[in-house]
């Protein structure tokens, strides 16, 4: 499933018909769900009206082919029950929650945050565990506990990008949620383990390998899996490692003849020899 971009024109606003044509290339491509409104879909800069705005031009959209996430977490408890609600509203098949950033909270602070937004809106929920964005892992016991008071938490999605991790993970609470690799390169590792399936950022301009690699494993062919998944390692390193993700992911997907726009400030476009750097190698993966 793409966590999906959110397209802005030179003016930093939405890009509406934009969208919605990327919506159904991602649909096209066999993407088995879409993610709004996460870390690329640059959240953070939205305003709480913009990300409803994208969330039901997303949903209009797919018009019920494919589940629809929105990602709906916060800095602030408070923000996330808001956020969570206008995502119940709006018809959202679950949401998406990352931990709280900025401030770091203890586990017992993590706990309540979680429990008050499950507490007050009942929908599926998936808890989004991104040590890269919040600078610490949602810990294992904090998840244990969740799932086991919450059944309304059907998944995990884990970007730490470490395999021991999504292991752990399945180990202890695979029996009673969906785990999700968030990174490109832990896709195969993560379904070999037991993952359900993969969130991740490449899937906006690889789809189709995505799918693809999830398909290679479901029927069995581990060679085609492996050979995909390798492709899915070059191309993490490219658009996520090397480069601004949000920047560079929208860059890609321009160069494939799709209309990403520009980031919102402070991210940047990339400069001329990035940008030209992947236009010479984005279609060695793709």
């Amino acid at each position: 499933m793409p966590p999906h971009i959110t397209p802005f024109k030179k003016d930093e606003e939405l890009d509406e018909p934009a969208l919605r044509k990327l919506v159904q290339y991602w649909i096209d491509a066999g993407s088995d769900g879409l993610v709004s409104c996460g870390s690329n879909g640059e959240a953070v800069y939205m305003t709480r009206e913009e990300r409803k705005k994208v969330l039901e031009i997303v949903l209009n959209e797919v018009k019920n082919r494919i589940p629809v996430i929105a990602g709906t977490g916060s800095a602030s408890t408070r923000e996330t029950i808001a956020l969570t609600k206008d995502a119940k509203d709006a018809g959202a098949d679950a949401a998406l929650i990352v931990a709280p950033y900025y401030f770091i909270p203890n586990e017992d602070e993590l706990f309540n945050h979680f429990k008050a937004v499950l507490d007050a809106v009942d929908m599926p929920i998936i808890l989004y565990n991104v040590p890269k964005f919040t600078n610490y892992n949602i810990s294992v016991s904090v998840i244990r506990n969740l799932v086991k008071e919450y059944s309304q938490i059907i998944g995990i999605k884990d970007s730490s990008g470490l395999i021991g991790r999504i292991s752990e993970l399945i180990a202890y609470v695979g029996d009673r949620v969906s785990i999700f690799a968030g990174t490109g390169d832990m896709i195969l590792p993560g379904l070999e383990m037991g993952a359900s399936g993969g969130i991740v950022a490449i899937a906006n301009v690889a789809p189709k390998l995505c799918s693809d690699i999830y398909r290679a494993f479901l029927r069995k062919d581990h060679e085609e899996a492996k050979k995909l998944q390798l492709k899915a390692v070059l191309l993490t390193d490219l658009l996520v490692k090397k480069y601004n993700q949000i920047s560079s992911i929208k860059a890609a997907l321009n160069i494939l003849g799709q209309p990403a726009g520009i980031p919102r400030k402070p991210s940047l476009p990339l400069k001329p020899e990035a940008y030209q750097d992947l236009k010479n190698k984005i279609f060695e993966y793709i």
